[in-house]
């Protein structure tokens, strides 16, 4: 069951109060003005009992739950990750609606600045979040000394401990986003205007301050929650996050005894069929580590883009490859190519398919591939509820594949038809799962020297999805599954989870960690300007449409040719621009908003 990210009912009601009462205090100030002009100003300066404040709104713990779902809604709010805009500026995506080569995205040509919309975006977006969970720890820090009963205190230790997980996962993406760390810390809630401008504290002083709140939160919070309860933060989130800060600074052992706590101390598993991962099928499951909620269910009476929303109107139409596309972000070239070569494991049963026949055959691509992008030749898997891939768009814009993350491709027959005349989506963003733990944990042990140790969590990632294991055959967990027969040096294995195997298990998930794992391997410079020489073709590809009409999807399945090849078709060139224009002082991180510099004196000083 998803946790309901609205406002309660009693809060509904309040606000519904709260409106009429300050519709009578208007009323009530003009009479007060023109019967009693000349009185003392202490009259007129005494508070009005009926009005709802921050002294009078935090009562008990009702009231702290109340606070608690603004804080988890303004979580929910696609803003905070920007994912769209995160994909752009790396090597993942292609990132424009235009037909290609035409292309003015500014995060994917590398020339955004401190105006652009989505660092202000994020920024502000970051910030709302804090200040209401900043509402609610400080509320129930107040509250700690009424509580009666060993039921109340237990109560409130748990609210006080999501909102101290939220405020610290907030400031680990702005530590891990903006001016290399150097951000503005609010541990209260501003009052006065003044209040509200604070320089930017030293990056240290950040990571200390949501590490702290961190490991409160892992000190404090469940393992699990019950059914009712799911998708709130747990312990297990807050060790990850913990870990995930100490390997993006480089303390691989730090970093690997935290993973290594989250893969064996709280019950998470990788599931079956990684597709449970990227739809509404399987929400909440056993390998999701910290997952945002969103659904259908509710609010549709809204207009478009209403931040009361419970649905998510940011992703689907930017990742969708079906009618109502805008292409926001599509998988780069060399990705989607890895994708087409992800190999087979032969001997997973999973790899036959059986034609009507009676024939036999291997699958067309890998579980991993077909779950997580949409190819034109792709025979095995549909594309919104069409039986064939192909036939459930035209892929004839010189996209030769989409990401089927964050869509509804298998439970409708377009987004338009499943929310008309809306932009909605029921699937939960699934920010941190074990997955992606498995293959961070396995680059610490890279680094520390432990290769076998890396194959193993590497293999399990691999295997679950009927993919060839690395290593040499007959040898690690699985002796009897298809290897690939290499025996791995570090340097070797590093380059594989760089390139292969964190991109085509991760692409378009999470919150940003391309980026930053680009930047801190030091590469992302390097990595535009080896893109920016590849070279490609398309060909075109015909198959049968739902009546049966032999169609022809043009220029649909990409090819890499060598340079110099005669076929070479400019038109599908990529990161030119980036390559040209990157510059890590200035695109690394995003910067501090100009409207945040502009409103902010204390950033000038």
């Amino acid at each position: 069951m998803k946790v309901d990210m609205r406002f309660s009912t009693k809060k509904n009601s309040k606000i519904t109060v709260m409106k009429h009462i300050n519709t009578l205090q208007c009323i009530y100030t003009m009479v007060v003005a023109l019967v009693f002009v000349g009185c003392e100003d202490e009259f007129l300066e005494q508070t009005n009992p009926n009005q709802i404040s921050t002294e009078t709104f935090w009562q008990d713990n009702k009231d702290l739950e109340q606070g608690l779902t603004a804080a988890y809604k303004g979580l929910a709010n696609a803003n905070n990750i920007n994912l769209v805009a995160e994909l752009a500026r790396t090597d993942l995506a292609w990132s424009s609606g235009y037909q290609r080569p035409t292309n003015n995205n500014p995060y994917y040509l590398q020339i955004f600045n401190d105006a652009s919309p989505a660092p202000n975006q994020k920024w502000s977006t970051n910030y709302t979040t804090i200040f209401r969970a900043n509402q609610v720890i400080e509320a129930a820090n107040n509250l700690k000394e009424t509580y009666t009963t060993d039921e109340e205190r237990e109560e409130g230790a748990l609210i006080l401990a999501q909102a101290r997980f939220l405020r610290g996962y907030l400031y680990f993406l702005l530590y891990h986003s903006f001016n290399e760390g150097s951000v503005p810390v609010f541990d209260f809630v501003p009052i006065e205007e003044s209040d509200f401008y604070k320089p930017a504290s030293p990056a240290a002083d950040v990571k200390s301050f949501y590490l702290e709140d961190l490991m409160y939160a892992a000190e404090n919070l469940p393992v699990k929650w019950s059914d009712k309860d799911q998708g709130k933060v747990t312990a297990g989130a807050a060790v990850a996050l913990m870990g995930q800060s100490y390997l993006y600074e480089g303390d691989y052992e730090t970093a690997a005894t935290y993973f290594k706590s989250v893969i064996d101390d709280f019950g998470y598993a990788l599931t079956p069929n990684i597709g449970s991962n990227f739809t509404t099928m399987d929400e909440f499951n056993e390998e999701s580590i910290l997952e945002i909620s969103y659904s259908l269910d509710y609010k549709n009476e809204l207009g478009p883009w209403d931040g009361r929303d419970v649905a998510n109107p940011a992703y689907v139409r930017q990742f969708t490859g079906g009618d109502g596309a805008w292409r926001g972000a599509i998988p780069a070239n060399w990705l989607i190519l890895k994708y087409r070569n992800d190999p087979l494991d032969f001997s997973d049963p999973r790899n036959k398919v059986i034609e009507e026949d009676g024939t036999e055959r291997f699958r067309t691509f890998s579980l991993r591939t077909s779950w997580s992008v949409a190819l034109v030749d792709d025979v095995d898997m549909g594309y919104y509820l069409r039986e064939k891939t192909g036939q459930g768009s035209i892929f004839n814009v010189r996209m030769t594949a989409f990401w089927r993350k964050h869509t509804n491709w298998d439970i409708t027959r377009s987004e338009e038809e499943l929310s008309p005349g809306k932009v909605r989506s029921g699937v939960n963003e699934r920010l941190i799962r074990l997955a992606e733990i498995y293959l961070q944990y396995a680059e610490c042990q890279i680094q520390l020297g432990n290769l076998d140790e890396a194959l193993i969590y590497i293999n399990r990632v691999r295997r679950r999805s009927g993919v060839q294991l690395l290593g040499l055959a007959g040898t690690g967990e699985y002796p009897a599954n298809d290897h690939d027969n290499i025996s791995y040096d570090a340097n070797m294995l590093m380059e594989h989870l760089m390139f292969t195997e964190l991109p085509l298990e991760l692409s378009a998930e999470g919150d940003g960690n391309r980026n930053i794992d680009l930047r801190r391997w030091g590469i992302k410079a390097e990595r535009f300007q080896e893109l920016a020489q590849r070279r490609y073709v398309a060909d075109h590809y015909k198959l049968l449409d739902e009546e049966g009409k032999e169609v022809t999807r043009w220029a649909s399945i990409l090819r890499e040719l060598p340079a110099g090849d005669p076929e070479i078709d400019e038109n599908w060139n990529e990161f030119q621009e980036a390559s040209a224009n990157y510059n890590e002082s200035i695109h690394a991180y995003w910067p501090i908003p100009n409207s945040e510099i502009i409103s902010n004196p204390q950033l000038n000083d």
